[in-house]
């Protein structure tokens, strides 16, 4: 398995209306653009072993881990780097008994600092706040406050994921706060996301101290 990135640009998929190619060719370009962390994101999955495999083979190509949202067992299944877990999807302690101790297993805290302090000590990988602005993939998200980062950083030694309507041109501000990485679907898969990804990772090259 592949170590979490400590920074950089966290690709998630868009699947809606998607094929399967299309899929992997916007992972693709994404991946030519800098992405150094995927996540397979799939409310509505047609063949979805067939397509986290595929995207496990590509992503390794790049050494870039794949995570599988919300799925241990087919995480497990496909031979993927971790998994990202929700307040359903089941305790860390599970998916790590199941996954192993070299597998990324990164979690949703929402807006909640105990939650992500707790993770932290269950043995997470990451820890994920958001949503910080309006995201048409979560729209019924609660909204997380910037400052969270901030009081983040000081109590969180783990990778500081942020998510939820993330754009060019609101990430730095994010990144100014205290995330280390920036975990976008919209506003990186819908239109040139090679381009885009290149212009997502020239934010980590600027100085957020």
């Amino acid at each position: 398995m592949l170590p979490m990135p400590k920074r950089g640009l966290y690709a998630i998929t868009h699947t809606e209306n998607q094929t399967i190619d299309a899929v992997l060719a916007q992972v693709h370009a994404v991946l030519r653009g800098g992405a150094r962390l995927v996540q397979y994101r799939d409310k509505n999955p047609i063949d979805a072993p067939l397509l986290a495999k595929k995207l496990v083979q590509l992503c390794h190509r790049y050494d870039v881990p794949l995570l599988i949202n919300d799925n241990v067992e087919l995480a497990l299944l496909v031979g993927a780097d971790g998994v990202h877990l929700g307040k359903s999807d089941g305790s860390i302690v599970e998916a790590r008994v199941r996954l192993g101790e070299s597998a990324i297993i990164g979690v949703s805290c929402y807006n909640d600092l105990k939650r992500a302090v707790d993770a932290q000590a269950q043995g997470a990988n990451y820890v994920a706040f958001g949503r910080f602005f309006a995201s048409n993939s979560k729209p019924l998200a609660a909204p997380a406050d910037v400052e969270i980062l901030t009081k983040a950083k000081k109590q969180i030694t783990l990778p500081i994921v942020a998510i939820g309507g993330i754009v060019v041109e609101n990430g730095y501000d994010l990144l100014s706060a205290g995330a280390d990485l920036l975990a976008v679907i919209g506003g990186l898969m819908t239109s040139e996301p090679e381009v885009t990804a290149c212009c997502y990772a020239n934010l980590f090259t600027l100085d957020t101290a």
